[in-house]
């Protein structure tokens, strides 16, 4: 956690792994120069089982105290959000919401809409009821192992996101089946990363870089983009190179945890349309507006592969995926108007 009382951190301005330190002017498309004595103050805070970071440029320092404290909203939503708190909303409504009406502020009510609107309009890849299947596979608590077709139908019986009966007016959540659960994983830290940048620009803050451990990273830029490296797990060499102005990008990868039956691989990422691990795509980046909707979607590319990709990005403006398929050269799809992509 960072702390308040300590004296900014600056870091020379050399390159840190996804992101390079040179800017790029959209019209151009040329690299601006950069004074080689400057550098770069960062402030963090781990949550959500990483490391928040906000970069701000040398020039920017008289910004620190607005990023130490945007900061802080991150403790705040934890607190309300995590599967892991047993004190959290969200807790609360996995608890209840199968047996009777869950009242739940208006924050959250737009989160679970935002989240139902996406399993939608993915056909299901992306889903934030998945844990029971999860569960059954033994990854909710890194403990994998190959269930039987019974317990994976049984588990699949309680996924779908159309179990989640909201109630705006009311301001209620409420699951049509037992044994429904949601988890937030998948969108929660692209969720927390906006909601920072909302309470940077509300005190004045135009250019700084966010990012929330590797897999999701949002610019705000007064001109030129951020340099960052389109990077997977699974390669050494960068995917892509992207200049991101005011726009977010997330990654999601195969990978970290998974089990081996019989010469298999299954990882640990599920496809709730089936039941079973997702396999063929190795990784998915998604640039979008928003980062909590290019975190939602770099899973649902994951699951659902490049044939999701390719007609999601038709179909939506502003909307950019770079996917990976195992052994093959990454293929990207769709524009935005907040992204160089090389």
């Amino acid at each position: 956690m960072f702390d308040a009382q300590a004296p900014a951190r600056t870091e020379p301005a050399a390159s840190s792994g996804r992101v390079r330190h040179s800017r790029r002017d959209f019209l151009t498309g040329a690299r601006e120069p950069r004074d080689l004595d400057g550098f770069w103050l960062r402030a963090s805070r781990q949550a959500m089982a990483c490391r928040f970071e906000i970069t701000l440029e040398s020039e920017d320092a008289a910004w620190l105290p607005a990023a130490r404290a945007a900061l802080d909203e991150i403790d705040r939503l934890e607190a309300r959000l995590s599967v892991f708190r047993d004190s959290s909303l969200i807790s609360h409504i996995n608890r209840r919401a199968s047996v009777d009406a869950v009242d739940a502020d208006a924050e959250t009510i737009a989160l679970l809409e935002q989240c139902v609107e996406l399993s939608r309009r993915t056909g299901g890849a992306f889903d934030i009821t998945s844990t029971p299947l999860s569960r059954c596979w033994g990854f909710l608590h890194r403990e994998g192992r190959l269930p039987s077709m019974d317990a994976i139908d049984d588990a699949r019986g309680k996924v779908g996101c159309e179990a989640i009966q909201i109630d705006r007016a009311r301001g209620a959540v409420r699951f049509d089946r037992p044994g429904t659960e949601i988890n937030l994983g998948a969108i929660g830290k692209g969720y927390a990363l906006d909601r920072v940048a909302d309470g940077m620009r509300r005190a004045g803050v135009t250019h700084a870089l966010l990012s929330a451990g590797r897999s999701s990273i949002l610019a705000m830029s007064r001109g030129g983009g951020w340099e960052i490296d389109v990077v997977s797990p699974r390669r050494s060499n960068a995917l892509a190179r992207v200049w991101l102005r005011n726009a977010a990008l997330g990654t999601s990868g195969a990978g970290e945890q998974f089990v081996v039956v019989d010469g298999t691989r299954y990882g640990h990422v599920i496809d709730p349309r089936t039941g079973w691990p997702a396999s063929g795509v190795t990784s998915a980046s998604v640039i979008a507006s928003s980062a909590a909707v290019a975190d939602a979607l770099s899973t649902a590319f994951l699951i659902g592969g490049i044939e999701l990709a390719q007609r999601y990005c038709a179909e939506h403006r502003d909307v950019v995926a770079i996917v990976t398929e195992e052994g093959l050269n990454p293929v990207m799809f769709g524009r935005h108007p907040g992204a160089v992509v090389q």
